[in-house]
């Protein structure tokens, strides 16, 4: 079908489109970027950059994806940002591109990534050389700043913010005004100003169709992991290999385990009391 872009709207020559695009009043597309089918600008939306955009996306008024990275080290090196198929993004989203250092998750580089099916709520910030995987939800104004990683599933609350080079592991959930300075393990549910781990997200697993042994596992080896009664008398290292080799033929486990067992910098979220310095 063919596209429908208002009179208003500011579209370079260097700017490819897909099929059956609507590009409403007094949005402006520049530069190297990629549109692809089916895919809905409201008006105000810029888009620039060296960006590649997938199928079915849809943009709110004031969108600005693409922009150069917010780093006094970025020299103007490539810099691209790809974004993948079915993702909403709300009024007021920024989106950045990537620079040298990159993802060292992924060992990516020049790159901010976000994957399929995510929504992006108003005002909510994705900085350089994120990696944003499927279905992850941003509330309203949460902030990743750069080099992030998120698992698929995830979801960030509002007001929340996210330091740099931090991961969150996949089905995690983040509470609102929370503050995340340490890594956080799939599936774990983690809350507070400087945000600390308060569980497992539970309901998030159920909504997922997670089976209730599927469950009960993860809430064992969290148990198992951050348990009060071995806080000072066993070492963490020592718990992961515990439930590595309770639950050696459960995937769900075997995740927790290797997001733990690759991280090379950053501290284990962990619970408020969790006291242990071992």
């Amino acid at each position: 079908m063919a596209n429908n872009i208002h009179p208003t709207a500011i579209i370079d020559k260097t700017v490819k489109l897909g099929d059956n695009i609507t590009i409403a009043p007094f949005c402006h597309l520049y530069g190297n970027v990629t549109l692809g089918d089916n895919c809905n600008l409201r008006s105000h939306v810029i888009i620039g950059g060296n960006t590649k955009i997938g199928k079915n996306n849809n943009f709110f008024p004031f969108c600005n994806i693409g922009e150069s990275p917010q780093d006094l080290k970025f020299n103007n090196e490539e810099s691209l940002l790809e974004i993948g198929n079915d993702n909403v993004f709300r009024e007021n989203v920024t989106i950045h591109s990537g620079t040298t250092l990159g993802n060292k998750h992924t060992a990516q580089h020049n790159i901010t990534k976000i994957g399929n099916n995510c929504l992006f709520m108003v005002g909510s910030h994705v900085a350089h050389d994120c990696i944003i995987e499927d279905h992850v939800i941003l509330a309203n104004n949460a902030t990743l700043a750069g080099h992030v990683y998120i698992g698929k599933h995830t979801i960030i609350g509002g007001l929340s913010a996210v330091k740099q080079f931090i991961r969150i592991g996949e089905h995690a959930i983040i509470g609102g005004m929370s503050g995340v300075e340490s890594d956080v393990i799939p599936y774990a549910l983690v809350m507070g100003e400087r945000a600390s781990l308060a569980g497992i997200n539970l309901i998030g697993l159920k909504r997922r169709n997670f089976s209730r042994i599927e469950i009960n596992n993860i809430k064992k080896a969290y148990d198992i992991l951050f348990s009060k009664s071995t806080v000072n008398t066993e070492n963490f290292s020592n718990k992961v290999e515990n439930i590595s080799q309770t639950f050696s033929n459960d995937k769900n486990i075997n995740k927790i385990t290797e997001f733990i067992s690759t991280g090379e910098q950053n501290p284990i979220c962990k619970p408020k009391d969790y006291n242990s310095s071992k």
